[in-house]
């Protein structure tokens, strides 16, 4: 476990492993590999098909789809790794010390659509960055569901707070801030799911939360907790837990969810939820922006997007129903990994 420095410039803690990008590179390699053979494993039907890609500009990647499968309906499972001479400006207004120089980055990122409204949405995504002396490490893994499940939710949190506490205890509760506030549809003022963690620019310089909210819980948290002396080690084999920790989080909520009946009332608003899924990922997503800013390959950057999706005008549940249920209190951020506890 990470030790709290009063100073943490009393460690070398900028030192970078000469074979750090092959091992970057490697770690999300293996994690695509290993989740779409679980996926494939569960799912029973379908298989992933792989499609290879090149980048004009430098690097390129593998992208891997299934479809019309037997619990998901379309989902991808990308690997990229890219460089170039300077970095996107979504990505420099937040670490200006990266500014002219030269970047690599490398990374792995999912998001599944099963058929059964009853089973959630997942998304997963775990990269890393150079430019210069520049590194950071990001990521992290979140779920949507359609329909309240206290059960599910609870087992996600927990599975990957058990993954943070091996490396550090405040990791969990900081990053599950910062997920909350991410995957936030702010022109809705609704959450896009039940959260997970989420974390970005993880380096030597000590502060957990790197974001631009610095009015939000997960700043006023890292504040809190203070100074976390890391080292490139340790930051890599925090990426690789929380990367294992998703097969575990995910696949026993597709045990549980995926043989419920369900009709065209649960499909239909299943369909209207994934609008929100499609809204964040072309307005706030991340890693959207860094594709297209990067010129990469547009059909693997918009995979995420659902094969079906509907808008309606106005739409307002039932009082009372489970579908209310889910926006009025079930997508209201919630302590879950503790709730279980209770």
């Amino acid at each position: 476990m990470t030790n709290l420095l009063t100073n943490p410039q009393d460690v070398n803690t900028n030192i970078t492993p000469s074979n750090s990008r092959e091992r970057a590179k490697e770690l999300v390699k293996t994690l695509q590999d290993k989740i779409c053979q679980g996926l494939e494993e569960i799912d029973g039907k379908a298989k992933f098909q792989e499609d290879n890609w090149e980048r004009e500009e430098g690097g390129g990647g593998r992208t891997r789809v299934i479809s019309n499968g037997g619990v998901f309906e379309q989902g991808g499972v990308n690997f990229s790794e890219v460089w170039g001479d300077t970095l996107p400006p979504s990505i420099l207004v937040q670490r200006p010390d990266a500014v002219n120089q030269g970047f690599y980055a490398t990374g792995t990122s999912m998001v599944l659509h099963p058929k059964n409204p009853y089973v959630p949405t997942v998304h997963l995504n775990y990269r890393y960055f150079e430019a210069g002396s520049v590194w950071w490490f990001a990521g992290g893994a979140d779920l949507t569901p359609y329909y309240p499940f206290a059960e599910d939710a609870i087992h996600f949190h927990k599975t990957l707070k058990q993954a943070c506490d091996k490396h550090h205890p405040e990791y969990y509760p900081t990053f599950k801030h910062w997920c909350d506030e991410y995957f936030y549809l702010k022109h809705r003022q609704e959450a896009r799911g039940i959260g997970g963690i989420f974390f970005d620019y993880q380096d030597n310089r000590g502060q957990l939360y790197a974001g631009s909210d610095h009015n939000g819980l997960a700043n006023q948290y890292s504040q809190k907790v203070g100074t976390v002396s890391r080292t490139w080690e340790d930051l890599f084999a925090f990426a690789q837990s929380c990367g294992e920790a998703f097969l575990p989080s995910y696949l026993p909520i597709i045990e549980r969810r995926n043989g419920m009946e369900y009709g065209e009332k649960e499909r239909n608003f299943q369909l209207y939820r994934r609008g929100r899924y499609v809204e964040f990922n072309l307005v706030y997503d991340r890693g959207t922006i860094f594709g297209l800013q990067t010129n990469g390959r547009t059909e693997s950057i918009l995979m995420s997007l659902p094969p079906e999706v509907r808008w309606q005008y106005c739409y307002s549940p039932e009082a009372g129903s489970r579908e209310a249920e889910l926006t009025e209190v079930f997508l209201k951020p919630q302590d879950w990994a503790n709730l279980g506890n209770n």
